[in-house]
């Protein structure tokens, strides 16, 4: 196990790089970055979806709001990926979702993300890179490292 498997499963993303590779195989099954905030739009959380996109602070979700959008299926596969409850890989989604989007957009553009995200860019948003605003703290200088 390495060390950024480590620090990942200890207090950042339970899972680590699977849960970064299930989140992002989740979006691509929901539609992509597109479809995806299509979804929340349509369920009344489009605000909390766009607030994903780009720079800016990410509004939170809650498991409850997540699967009313989602649905169980696509949790429960994800759990299983993880090898975890649904109530488990709720809340890493509800944790990394947002991280996740916010880093494929860095230009607020739902139709056009980025291939992907490393877990330079995941650990930086979890550490207090995600939000957007300036100077990004820890977050940012570990995931600038960790890229490197």
């Amino acid at each position: 196990m390495s060390f950024l498997d480590e620090l990942m499963g200890k207090g950042g993303l339970p899972g680590g790089a699977d849960a970064i590779g299930g989140v992002q195989e989740l979006i691509q099954s929901q539609g992509g970055v597109q479809g995806l905030t299509q979804k929340f739009s349509a369920g009344g959380l489009g605000d909390i979806a766009k607030s994903w996109l780009g720079g800016g602070n990410n509004l939170p979700i809650s498991a409850s709001q997540l699967e009313g959008i989602l649905g169980s299926g696509p949790i429960g596969q994800f759990a299983q990926k993880l090898g975890v409850s649904p109530a488990q890989a709720a809340s890493v989604l509800v944790m990394a979702l947002p991280i996740i989007i916010d880093k494929l957009t860095p230009d607020g553009d739902a139709a056009n993300p980025k291939q992907g995200v490393d877990m330079g860019d995941i650990l930086g948003g979890l550490l207090g890179g995600a939000g957007g605003g300036a100077g990004g703290g820890l977050g940012s200088i570990l995931g600038g490292l960790l890229k490197k």
